[in-house]
């Protein structure tokens, strides 16, 4: 139960970094590259803080991969959401992440079983009927964006189900892809941040991606990644409902169709199977 409801708070963290990326991207007068340094300086500092405290050096886990990964997760997050809504992003995104987790889940010899094929089947039928023609068609250079967004996420999450203390990890990965991000802040500097798109990047850095991540790094080990793939179909709906709630995003009658299916599909493909007397 505690993995559940830690798995649960997670992909709810998740959904929270589309909407508070599109509401500071959007409304909050900050650049993308202003948005990426912030949130990963700001999560680099909380978790230094964290680590520091529990008597370990911040640096001294992590890696270089997880540090790039991470990187051009949040970079290409960044700049892609100011161009598609928050749904759709998270659609795109996490349908990414899953054919990544998928594919390296088959790479690392994991072989998925019938349900949960089979559940995925229905959680990207789910996310085609949220893509599909008659939806707002985003730039193909910001869907682009977001796809190599959920590439990078996936990579760093195989990354992730190595193992090892979580904390110290996620601290380490952060503090190698800060330098990065304020390297391309530098680099395409835009206009200064206003102080509302400076707090939702901070709200992002700290809370909703540093200790989220911890979370997810301190679960992953004890998931398979087809299963780690196949719960992270969940958060483009639950991003979805906080489009609704905080950007005013209607809902209609695809997302209740969509949410049907990426929700049955988890639910079949986490589905235990039945022990034979």
């Amino acid at each position: 139960m505690r993995l559940i409801l830690t798995l649960v708070t997670v992909l709810i963290f998740f959904a929270a970094n589309s909407v508070l990326a599109r509401a500071g991207l959007v409304g909050g007068g900050i650049s993308p590259a202003a948005f990426t340094a912030i949130r990963l300086v700001s999560g680099a500092v909380m978790l230094a803080i964290i680590v520091s405290f529990q008597g370990y050096r911040p640096w001294a886990a992590g890696s270089v991969e997880g540090g790039v990964t991470l990187f051009v997760y949040a970079a290409a997050f960044s700049f892609s959401y100011v161009a598609i809504p928050t749904g759709l992003g998270a659609l795109i995104l996490f349908g990414a992440v899953q054919i990544t987790m998928f594919a390296g889940a088959v790479l690392k010899g994991q072989r998925p079983g019938p349900r949960r094929w089979i559940g995925s089947l229905f959680g990207l039928l789910g996310l085609a009927v949220l893509g599909a023609p008659g939806a707002e068609s985003p730039p193909l250079w910001a869907a682009m964006a977001m796809a190599i967004s959920g590439i990078a996420w996936g990579l760093y999450s195989l990354i992730g189900a190595k193992g090892g203390d979580p904390t110290r990890a996620t601290a380490g990965n952060f503090l190698y892809a800060a330098p990065l991000a304020l390297l391309a802040w530098l680099l395409l500097p835009g206009e200064a941040p206003e102080i509302n798109g400076v707090v939702l990047a901070l709200m992002s850095g700290a809370i909703t991606s540093g200790l989220g991540y911890i979370l997810w790094y301190g679960i992953l080990p004890r998931l398979e990644a087809s299963t780690a793939a196949l719960a992270q179909l969940s958060v483009p709906i639950i991003a979805l409902t906080g489009g609704m709630i905080f950007l005013a995003e209607a809902p209609d009658l695809r997302f209740a169709i969509s949410a049907l299916l990426i929700l049955g599909g988890i639910a079949f493909g986490l589905m235990p199977r039945k022990k034979l007397p």
